[in-house]
C-alpha cells in the first residue's frame, strides 16, 4: 500500500510539472497558434518573480510590513491556479482574462498599500505588461479596452497619490533605490525581451512565408506565363488576349505509339521525360513559350503572351535544335525522329479553368499548325504559306506539292532545308495524315 502511495504521490508530482514542461516546449519550438500563450506565459513568469522579490523585500522589514506580501501570494497563488485548470479544460480565453487581469491590477494595489508613486517605487509600471500582452495576444482591437484600464488606474493613482502617501509606511531609502531600479529596469527588460521574441517568431514566419511563396511561384511558372502569372496575382479579372501575328509549332515523334508498346511504362515515361526535359532547355534558351505537350506532341508559341518581331524566326531556330537533340540522342539507338510543322497568324490567347490553370491558343493558326505536322515529312520541318512568307528571306525552302488537308482543302506547303543535313527531296512525296 506504501508503495502505491508514493507512486500515486509521484504521478501527482508529474502531473503538476506538465504544464511547465509542456510550456518550455512550446517557447523554444511554439507552433503558430500557441506563440500568444508562450509570450503570455513568460510575462506571468516575470511577474512571479518580481512577486517573490516583494515578498523576501517587505518580509524583511518585520512584522509590520507583512500585510504588503498578501498580494504578491496572492498574484502567484491565483496565477498558477489559473494555469493548472487552462491546462486541465484548456480554456484558452479564460486563461489570458485571467493573467492579464493579474498583471494589471496587482502592481497598482501593490502602490497604492505601499503608499504611492514615491513610496512604491512606481512599482505600478508593471501593469504595462497587461495591455502589452493583449497587444501581442488578442490583436489592436481588443487590447484598445487594456490600455485605457491601465490608463485610468494610472490617472486614479495619481489622484488619489496624496492619500495614499498620508498612510505609506516607512521605507527605508535604499529599498527605495533598490525597488525603482528593478521596477524600471525589470518592466523593460521584460518587455524588451517579450518583443524580441515576437519580432523573432514573426521573421521566422515571414521567413517560412516567403519561402513557400517562392515554391508557388515557380509551380505557378510551370502551368503560366510569368506575365500571365503576374497578371492572375494581381487581378481575378478573365485573361482573353488577341495576338494578332504570332508563330506556332507542332512537334511529334514518328511511330511513338507503335515503339510506346514496345516498352514498359517506366521506360516509356522517362524517354518522353529526357527528351522534353531537353526541349524545355531549348524553350527557355530561345525566348518562346511552351504551351503543352500532348501524349508525345511538343506545341510551342512566340510571340504571345509576350509580342516579338522576329517570332517566326525565334520558332525556326528553336525547331532546328529540336532536331539536333534527337539526332544526339538517335546515336544512342533510340532511333527517334520528328515531325515537326510551323504556322504563323493571328490567335486568341487566354487562362482557362478555376481550380487547374491552362494557359492555351485558340484560331485557325493553331489548327493549320497541327496540320502541318501531321501532314509533315520525318525529320523535316513544314510550314504553311504564312510562315514562309516571313520566313523566306532568311531560310531556304523547296517547295511542295499542294497538300489535301482535311477540312482546309489544297494547301500549299514548304519543307525547310537544313543546310548542313543532307536533304531527299520531298516535293513529289506522297503524305497522309496518321490515323
Amino acid at each position: 500500500m506504501k508503495s502505491q502511495s508514493k507512486l500515486s504521490n509521484l504521478l501527482d508530482i508529474k502531473h503538476l510539472v506538465k504544464p511547465f514542461s509542456s510550456f518550455v516546449y512550446e517557447m523554444y519550438s511554439p507552433s503558430q497558434n500557441k506563440l500568444g500563450t508562450v509570450i503570455l506565459g513568460v510575462m506571468v513568469a516575470a511577474q512571479t518573480l518580481i512577486s517573490i522579490f516583494w515578498i523576501n523585500v517587505f518580509s524583511g522589514l518585520g512584522d509590520g510590513y507583512a500585510f504588503m506580501v498578501l498580494f504578491p501570494y496572492a498574484y502567484i497563488v491565483v496565477s498558477y491556479a489559473s494555469l493548472l485548470i487552462f491546462y486541465r479544460l484548456k480554456r484558452t480565453n479564460y486563461f489570458t482574462f485571467t493573467q492579464l487581469a493579474m498583471l494589471l491590477v496587482m502592481p497598482f494595489f501593490m502602490q497604492w498599500i505601499i503608499g504611492g508613486f514615491a513610496a512604491s517605487s512606481s512599482i505600478a509600471i508593471w501593469g504595462i505588461l497587461s495591455p502589452v500582452g493583449a497587444l501581442l495576444l488578442l490583436g489592436t482591437r481588443q487590447s484598445t479596452a487594456w490600455f485605457i484600464l491601465f490608463f485610468m488606474l494610472t490617472i486614479i493613482s495619481w489622484l488619489l497619490n496624496n492619500t495614499f502617501a498620508h498612510y505609506a509606511p516607512a521605507i527605508p531609502e535604499r529599498i527605495r533605490q533598490l525597488s525603482f531600479l528593478v521596477n524600471v529596469s525589470g518592466a523593460a527588460t521584460i518587455l524588451y525581451l517579450v518583443m524580441r521574441y515576437f519580432q523573432s517568431q514573426t521573421e521566422k514566419a515571414m521567413y517560412a512565408l516567403v519561402i513557400e511563396q517562392g515554391k508557388t511561384d515557380k509551380l505557378l511558372l510551370n502551368i503560366l506565363p510569368k506575365s500571365i502569372a503576374d497578371r492572375l496575382k494581381l487581378s481575378s479579372d478573365k485573361i482573353a488576349d488577341l495576338h494578332e501575328s504570332v508563330t506556332i509549332l507542332f512537334a511529334d515523334i514518328v511511330g511513338f505509339t507503335t515503339l510506346s508498346a514496345a516498352m514498359s511504362p517506366d521506360d516509356l515515361v522517362d524517354i518522353l521525360s529526357d527528351v522534353f526535359s531537353r526541349f524545355d532547355k531549348l524553350v527557355e534558351k530561345h525566348g518562346v513559350e511552351k504551351i503543352k505537350t500532348i501524349g508525345d506532341a511538343y506545341m510551342v508559341v512566340s510571340g504571345a503572351p509576350e509580342p516579338r518581331a522576329d517570332h517566326a524566326i525565334a520558332i525556326v531556330k528553336l525547331a532546328l535544335d529540336m532536331q539536333k537533340v534527337l539526332r544526339e540522342m538517335s546515336k544512342n539507338g533510340t532511333g527517334l525522329m520528328m515531325r515537326i510543322g510551323i504556322n504563323s497568324g493571328p490567335v486568341v490567347a487566354g487562362v482557362i479553368g478555376s481550380s487547374k490553370f491552362s494557359y492555351d491558343l485558340w484560331g485557325d493558326t493553331v489548327n493549320m499548325a497541327s496540320r502541318m505536322e501531321s501532314y509533315g515529312v520525318p525529320e523535316r520541318i513544314q510550314v504553311t504559306q504564312a510562315a514562309y512568307e516571313l520566313l523566306k528571306n532568311d531560310y531556304k525552302f523547296e517547295k511542295r506539292e499542294p497538300l489535301e488537308v482535311k477540312g482546309k482543302g489544297i494547301v500549299q506547303s514548304y519543307l525547310l532545308i537544313e543546310e548542313d543535313i543532307p536533304v531527299t527531296s520531298a516535293i513529289k512525296q506522297k503524305t497522309t495524315m496518321p490515323a
